[in-house]
């Protein structure tokens, strides 16, 4: 008769082809790439209305086309990664990227420009998805994603303060060429999976002090799960993120100064390096779940606090929480999965979930303020999407620490 110790209980790692530098740094660059309408998007939603014109409506519409085609490729890339070269995938989906992009500085009408982005998103999908499974193919996948956030804090300042200063055709061009840039390394990114098992490998104490390793199968409604409740993070996400800008600027509900705000909004992306560092060290010390749990419930809060109106103070302490709190989400949500799958499949289906709530989201932003309930009513739904989907969690959790505790504490 075993026990498992709490003291012992943990995941084992064992390195694999993607933990070289190279595929690191290949898989981190692709990722940071793939993202990067994602993080940019405050700034390039309210390009669309200053220089082509959008309304706020048409500017949900068309943020939600460009992140929606990013959940579609991921979906498709999880169906047929496990059969194809990862290197096809890559040079395929660079090609719509800066085919739909080129197409974008030539093409300005509202439905013209929703399609391209609809286009332009699906290559992105493609392209971030097999960069996520490669970092959760690693032997420590939440180090790898604690490293993707880390590097996110500096690109998303750079892209918040580059990307205002250019014209809407620079936006696209700058677009373009960070697709480019990767394809002189595409060698570098592993063809293949290494691993299609859905299970994990628990170091187990006998009684006499004795260890042995302990393989358990983990059921397949875990990965789905986090999946969901990762939609649901991210309706909140897309929703606050399209609209956080647009809103400061409504003077019905804003006594916020535009240039503030928008230097808030660069400086903010550096509380991410205070997320990356607090993701880690909580994680290592109460595991992934924990953590997770009460920061969705503080997420909530900070972005419902706008609800009763937007000032410089609460704007200011609101977009840097919110920021703080993304990582912490992204490490916890992202590392989840890639404990438990590194055959791909569930990993390239993280962005697609991202995306496909990237797309809910800011829809249903444009709704509420098509129907007239303004930007109060929707921060107060993206407080109950965060909400929602802290309450998946729970329950998974609750049922891991009865089932297999390893999972439910890992780190």
């Amino acid at each position: 008769m075993s026990t498992i110790a709490d003291d012992a209980n943990r995941l084992l790692h064992h390195e694999t082809v993607f933990d070289g530098w190279r595929s690191l740094a290949i898989n981190l660059y692709m990722a940071l790439v793939g993202y990067s309408v994602m993080v940019s998007i405050p700034v390039i939603s309210t390009a669309w209305v200053n220089l082509l014109g959008f309304s706020e409506v048409e500017v949900g519409r068309v943020a939600g086309a460009d992140l929606g085609g990013l959940s579609l490729g991921a979906v498709v890339t999880a169906w047929i990664i496990p059969r194809c070269n990862r290197r096809h995938l890559i040079l395929a989906s660079a090609a719509i990227m800066i085919g739909a992009n080129a197409f974008c500085i030539v093409m300005q009408v509202y439905e013209q420009v929703l399609w391209l982005r609809l286009l332009a998103g699906f290559g992105s999908g493609i392209f971030t998805a097999v960069a996520i499974a490669g970092l959760g193919a690693t032997a420590k996948p939440a180090r790898a994603f604690n490293i993707l956030l880390f590097a996110f804090a500096f690109s998303q300042a750079g892209e918040l303060y580059i990307l205002p200063m250019l014209s809407m055709t620079g936006i696209y061009l700058f677009l373009i060429g960070t697709v480019a840039v990767a394809l002189p390394f595409l060698g570098w990114v592993q063809p293949g999976a290494v691993d299609k098992a859905l299970d994990i490998e628990v170091d187990v104490t006998e009684r006499d002090g004795s260890h042995h390793v302990d393989h358990q199968h983990v059921p397949g409604y875990v990965p789905w799960l986090v999946l969901t409740a990762m939609l649901f993070t991210y309706i909140n996400i897309g929703a606050y993120w399209t609209y956080i800008e647009l809103a400061s600027a409504d003077p019905t509900v804003s006594t916020a100064e535009p240039d503030w705000v928008s230097s808030i909004l660069v400086w903010s992306s550096l509380a991410s390096l205070i997320g990356c560092l607090f993701a880690t060290l909580l994680s290592n010390r109460f595991g992934l779940a924990r953590p997770l749990l009460v920061t969705l419930i503080l997420q909530s809060c900070i972005v419902v606090m706008l609800a009763g109106g937007i000032s410089n103070v609460n704007i200011t302490i609101s977009i840097f929480m919110f920021n703080c709190f993304w990582i912490f989400i992204d490490v916890y949500q992202m590392a989840t999965i890639a404990n438990v799958d590194h055959s791909g499949r569930f990993a390239s289906l993280m962005p697609g979930a991202q995306g496909l709530g990237q797309i809910i989201g800011p829809n249903i932003a444009a709704s509420i303020i098509g129907m007239g309930l303004g930007y109060p009513g929707v921060f107060f739904m993206c407080a109950c999407a965060s909400l929602t989907g802290m309450l998946i969690y729970l329950g998974m959790y609750l049922k891991l620490r009865r089932t297999i505790p390893a999972l439910a504490d890992a780190s």
